[in-house]
């Protein structure tokens, strides 16, 4: 009887199927299904393996996603009804051919990738007003407000970080949105802005899930921007944001650092501040500097802490194979085997020119998507496209190894599947075992491809 429960038990295992999912460099296949399922059989055979094993496991995922920019906004708000209505579908949907994405992150007043500078109390020169009783979410009503709330009625589960990229001007020591430092006589009339940024979102149905203090906090040089190295913004966070975060019962988590991977110093310095530390739910990353792997450094530093990954630009115009394969590798790849819980390109949407953007703001940043007469997926989208529609939130990331020229990674799904992302970088195809469970299959990947098998 024993013998025949585990024939049948080894027959179901068996039977079971991975689907296939695909891109190639050479762009001759876009996040295509593949008709041909893989089934899983006996382990056999010499070639290199991929071993998944679901019973190490590491960070469960929040999502992937995008920066919703004001720009995008603007542009995704100005299309016909039918047309911006299908285009949010795709995007956050998950069935049919959607790609589901779970993660968002958007500018508190403006980013250098909206059509103007504003923040949400600007005044005329000389003036203050620490009790905020001018602070308004109008410009925000005109675009990003509307596109949400649509956003929302498709997937009402997805999470939204919200990255200020300056203070009001009156509020800095040069009184202008480039550059400057928060004068720390306004500290708590800051820390009142932004938690008055997440009561007055949430009555707009908007729930911001956490909040980086300061978007690239060491580059003042951006157009908005603001100067916060780490011990100003340890003092802000430990002596009015946490407190003042306390003191309204908000649950929007407080994310530290959210700049470039070649300073780990920065966010391990905040943590190693017990007063400071007590309010912080982790660090963010940007990769414009740095590698990849200095994120577990932190991890490692304070395990108890979580990563997030939250921008990288892509920029015109696109080099689609490089971007394609760099990104997947140092990202969407990368980012998850090193602790961090999100991966999101920069922006959404742009224009035939990159635009719209502040004066001074980046001038050559790739969407996403470009909205001009028609509609056209760029590389972005499609590297987002491979893990977002498949590792849904609270998904868990799982062990499986590198071998040969074939970066990976695993993540075991709140239904229960498997999904295996993985990049043959090289120039020809792959032939290779994905070995779990004591079962195979064994695909040959082309050369230049990115692929997500899902069973």
């Amino acid at each position: 009887m024993k013998r025949l429960f585990f024939f049948l038990f080894s027959l179901t295992s068996y039977a079971q199927q991975a689907e296939l999912w695909l891109t190639k460099a050479d762009q001759s296949v876009l996040f295509q299904k593949q008709t041909e399922k893989f089934a899983f059989g006996p382990e056999v055979g010499t070639s290199p393996s991929i071993y998944v094993d679901d019973t190490k496991r590491f960070q469960s995922m929040d999502g992937f996603g995008y920066t919703l920019t004001g720009g995008s906004a603007t542009l995704i708000n100005g299309l016909k009804p039918a047309e911006k209505a299908a285009l949010l579908k795709e995007l956050f949907a998950t069935d049919a051919n959607n790609i589901g994405v779970s993660y968002l992150r958007i500018s508190v007043g403006a980013s250098d990738l909206s059509d103007h500078v504003f923040t949400y109390n600007d005044l005329s020169a000389g003036q203050t007003d620490p009790k905020l009783n001018r602070f308004s979410l109008a410009e925000e009503q005109k675009d990003l407000i509307p596109v949400l709330k649509q956003i929302l009625a498709i997937n009402p589960q997805i999470k939204i970080l919200g990255s200020p990229w300056t203070p009001p001007s009156w509020m800095k020591t040069n009184n202008d949105s480039k550059g400057g430092s928060l004068k720390p006589e306004f500290y708590e009339a800051y820390a009142r802005y932004l938690v008055k940024y997440v009561q007055e979102m949430k009555k707009q149905g908007i729930q911001i899930d956490a909040l980086t203090v300061q978007n690239e906090p060491l580059n003042p040089d951006n157009n908005p921007s603001l100067l916060m190295p780490q011990d100003e913004q340890a003092n802000f966070i430990k002596k009015s944001l946490g407190p003042a975060f306390k003191t309204a019962k908000l649950n929007t988590k407080i994310i530290i650092y959210d700049h470039n991977a070649d300073r780990p110093d920065y966010p391990i310095s905040i943590l190693n501040d017990p007063d400071a530390r007590k309010y912080i739910d982790g660090s963010a990353f940007h990769l414009y500097g740095g590698g990849i792997d200095a994120l577990r450094d932190v991890h490692e530093a304070h395990p108890d802490k979580n990563l997030y990954f939250t921008e990288q630009w892509l920029g015109a115009p696109a080099n689609f194979g490089g971007d394609l394969q760099w990104h997947v590798k140092n990202l969407l790849i990368g980012a998850p085997r090193n602790w961090s819980k999100t991966v999101l390109e920069w922006n959404v949407a742009a224009d035939p020119n990159q635009g719209p953007h502040t004066d001074g703001g980046c001038t050559a940043c790739l969407g996403a998507v470009t909205i001009g007469e028609t509609v056209t997926r760029n590389p972005a989208y499609y590297i987002i496209a491979h893990a977002a529609k498949f590792v849904r939130p609270n998904a868990v990331r799982i062990a499986s190894n590198v071998t040969m020229s074939l970066p990976n990674v695993a993540f075991k799904t709140p239904d229960g599947k498997t999904v295996l992302i993985v990049l043959n970088e090289s120039d020809k195809p792959m032939t290779f075992n994905i070995r779990a469970k004591n079962r195979q299959i064994t695909p040959t990947l082309s050369g230049k491809t990115v692929a997500t098998f899902i069973w």
